[in-house]
């Protein structure tokens, strides 16, 4: 896809509040940036780096996140995400990513993204939720 290159880079940021630590979002039992929202940032400003430029009725789902989150962030601290693409490979797309709070890096890594047409999309995760039922063995923790 034209103007899809590596180099590409977008950045967001968040001040993080009781609903971003892991204690809110049951990731952990401490008041400090949950990893999966530091994962959310860094799916966010891959997203913002490409989606805009791709073709009408396209855009990108994530299929591989593999970061480590290196330091805490605590609440009323400001982190910045950044993720730069690396590698286009047909549809799937490799982007480096990195967290920095006011202070150091907080995690870093490497985040997966397919560019996909979002009407066939659609229409496959439609069908397979109306055909899908639960077997009599199947057991499910509510969240």
């Amino acid at each position: 896809m034209e103007g899809i290159v590596p180099g590409l880079a977008s950045e967001c940021q968040l001040l993080v509040k009781e609903e971003n630590t892991a204690a809110h979002l049951g990731s952990g039992d401490v008041s400090a940036l949950a990893t999966p929202e530091m994962i959310r940032l860094m799916e966010k400003a891959s997203v913002a780096a490409v989606d805009p430029l791709l073709p009408e009725g396209h855009k990108t789902v994530g299929i591989l996140v593999n970061v480590r989150h290196l330091a805490a962030t605590p609440m009323g601290m400001e982190v910045r995400v950044r993720a730069e693409l690396a590698e286009v490979d047909g549809r799937r797309l490799v982007f480096r990513v990195e967290a920095h709070d006011e202070v150091e890096k907080v995690g870093e890594g490497e985040h997966h993204r397919m560019i996909i047409d979002a009407e066939r999309f659609g229409e496959k995760v439609s069908k397979k939720g109306s055909s899908h039922k639960f077997g009599p063995d199947f057991h499910h923790l509510q969240i």
